[in-house]
């Protein structure tokens, strides 16, 4: 019940408020890319949701796309700007996933949704972690986010399927606002942001 219905009625409502609500700090944040040398503000990628399909993940784009003599998109860290530091600091660069969610696609609480590419590497365990709505924020990021392993994310993942309910969701938005406040497991130790998965 909770999950089927409660959690999506919810889903909606707190993302209507927060696009009401955060509509100044939105557009601030966009003219300060802008102005900081932005041209494309938007970050459109192929993601996995629930049941492995496939969807268009929105976010603000916090890195450039420059890449060497090859082709191939340089380093993490040398392609991410000084504005696309501060949205990723703050968790700002995750506002137009409040869309994904209104459409269906995402919750507000749920495991991260990754790349399409490492659906490949995933074991028979991993993979539970589709059995429900990915969310813009998850018990995995509030227990560390990029600064733990590949391993230890997926094994909180899979533990919130199993657990998800409305008091643990409730646990997880305060929890994520003290992480952002804090500024906790931005990156992966000796990464930008966080090595690729690769099993």
């Amino acid at each position: 019940m909770y999950v089927n219905f409660i959690k999506r009625c919810i889903d909606i409502s707190i993302s209507l408020i927060a696009i009401i609500v955060l509509a100044p700090v939105f557009i601030l944040v966009l003219l300060t890319m802008f102005f900081s040398g932005h041209r494309s503000l938007f970050f459109v990628q192929t993601r996995v949701g629930k049941n492995e399909k496939l969807f268009k993940l929105l976010k603000l784009k916090s890195m450039t796309d420059e890449k060497d003599e090859m082709g191939n998109l340089l380093p993490d860290e040398i392609r991410l700007t000084k504005a696309g530091k501060m949205i990723r600091k703050t968790s700002l660069d995750e506002l137009p996933q409040l869309l994904n969610v209104i459409k269906g696609d995402m919750s507000i609480i749920g495991p991260r949704p990754l790349l399409v590419e490492y659906l490949q590497y995933y074991s028979t365990e991993q993979k539970k972690r589709h059995l429900v709505k990915p969310g813009i924020t998850g018990w995995a990021q509030v227990n560390g986010r990029n600064a733990i392993s590949w391993e230890k994310k997926f094994e909180l993942d899979v533990w919130y399927v199993y657990n998800v309910s409305f008091m643990l969701d409730i646990r997880i938005i305060i929890l994520t606002f003290l992480k952002i406040i804090r500024s906790e497991g931005i990156s992966q130790d000796g990464q930008a942001t966080m090595e690729p998965f690769r099993g």
